[in-house]
């Protein structure tokens, strides 16, 4: 459980954080590898060159004292008085703090201070071997606990095995081994071990910088592409959403739709029932009287039974056209909204005989014959609402514009009625409702015993960018 929560808390990091901890892990490891890697190849080189030069100094200044080592076995005492002056008391007596001189059998020929160790025989080492077989030996570091003379220095010291080589053959003849004082070096070696670390941080330094710039640069790039591709995600989830709803709504309108038409059709057939149909039967039940069929009828009744007959069939033939009127549009899919008004009011006043008060604002904007259509059926429902169920009493129309939205108002000055006491079936409110709200708009109702006022509003720039 542990791993597992330090890995859910890396995986919650950014990508910049993350790389900014891993690569500076990785960074500072690498770093410290090529450094130690690069003093260690500079502190041989520079050891090897010094050592060199030493050695070849060293080699210049002993050799014309050291006898034909090929033929001889031993030094003798002029050259060993010769050498013991040249390391006492010459250039080499302040550098040089140990030498031995060694055969090729191990036996040491010459030593200073130590002369103890002259005339011994010891096994050679693997860095004398190494001189015998004419490479040079340098070694760095404080003094080697194997002398004396060493052990009381405290001095870096440089250990340097150089062969010493025959002049016409070439051949290893000796090697000596010497101790030089190496402050200096020692300085020198500190000085170029710094400047490789720091040439190495820096190089460091300057890459991880660069990689660090480029990821967070991508970084920056996914986390806001990220944001975008969220946001994105967000406003297809919620648009997803709202086609659910629409498509719900749809169908909930699409059943409404066919009730409603079956509603329409009833209420047409009872319209036809209760108005055309009962004063024809009227009219069929006096053609068949006695007062027609009996040739005895005088003249006078049977004009006035004919009369009346004509008078019942002109009321069915004047109802039949105000049912027609009422189911036909006129032409307003090319008038303007103040003429859609007009026209719905008119015909209003035509059927009932009754005033209305028609007010418009100034101005006008484009509709879709859709929404030219809807506000007639609107305003054409809700006077007919009202003069059948409030008496036609004080009604008025009212037209405006509110923040892009057009807004009709019809109202009236009847006892109004309670909105819950109005069933599902209510054919009228349902129809406005389904009818406006289909298109995107609003329907309201506010009603109380001084009358009743119906409300919708249609959003006109939303219906022109659709």
């Amino acid at each position: 459980m542990p791993l597992r929560g330090i890995l859910d808390r890396w995986n919650n990091q950014s990508l910049a954080r993350q790389f900014l901890i891993a690569g500076g892990l990785v960074s500072l490891a690498a770093m410290m590898l090529v450094g130690a890697y690069v003093t260690t190849l500079i502190e041989a080189a520079v050891t090897r060159n010094s050592a060199a030069s030493t050695a070849l100094y060293v080699d210049s200044i002993i050799a014309p004292l050291l006898p034909d080592m090929k033929t001889s076995q031993r030094l003798d005492d002029v050259t060993t008085r010769a050498l013991d002056e040249t390391f006492g008391q010459g250039a080499l007596g302040g550098k040089v703090v140990s030498f031995r001189l060694w055969r090729k059998d191990g036996t040491v020929l010459y030593a200073t201070p130590d002369k103890s160790m002259v005339g011994k025989r010891l096994d050679p080492g693997e860095d004398l071997l190494t001189a015998f077989s004419g490479q040079m030996v340098a070694q760095f570091g404080f003094a080697d606990p194997q002398d004396a003379s060493e052990r009381s220095r405290d001095d870096p010291l440089l250990e340097i095995y150089n062969p010493i080589l025959q002049p016409w053959s070439g051949e290893v003849v000796a090697v000596s081994e010497f101790y030089e004082v190496a402050d200096e070096f020692q300085q020198s070696l500190h000085q170029a071990q710094l400047r490789s670390w720091l040439a190495v941080f820096g190089v460091t330094l300057a890459f991880f910088l660069l990689l660090s710039a480029i990821v967070f640069r991508g970084s920056r790039i996914i986390d806001h592409q990220q944001q975008a591709l969220t946001q994105r995600v967000t406003e297809l989830s919620e648009l997803l959403s709202q086609n659910k709803a629409l498509h719900a709504k749809a169908q909930r309108a699409s059943l409404r739709a066919t009730a409603l038409n079956e509603s329409y059709l009833r209420r047409l057939g009872a319209d036809l029932h209760d108005g055309p149909a009962q004063l024809v039967a009227y009219a069929a039940l006096r053609v068949d009287s006695r007062l027609l069929t009996d040739p005895r009828t005088p003249h006078q009744a049977r004009e006035k039974e004919v009369s009346t007959i004509k008078a019942r069939l002109d009321e069915a033939m004047d109802e039949i056209r105000s049912i027609c009127s009422g189911l036909v549009l006129p032409q307003i899919e090319t008038a303007e909204l103040p003429d859609v008004l007009k026209r719905a009011v008119d015909a209003h006043r035509q059927r009932t005989g009754l005033d209305v008060a028609l007010s418009m604002t100034n101005g006008s904007k484009p509709l879709p014959p859709s929404a030219k259509i809807c506000i007639y059926r609107f305003v054409q429902e809700a006077l007919n609402n009202g003069f059948r169920h409030g008496g036609g009493v004080d009604q008025s129309v009212r037209q405006t514009f509110d923040n892009g939205n057009v807004v009709i108002e019809v109202a009236d000055h009847g006892p109004g009625f309670d909105p819950a006491s109005v069933g599902p079936d209510g054919l009228g409110l349902a129809g406005l409702r389904e009818r406006i709200e289909s298109l995107g708009g609003t329907f309201n109702i506010f009603t109380s015993k001084s009358g009743t006022t119906v409300r919708m509003s249609l959003n006109v720039q939303e219906m022109e960018q659709a």
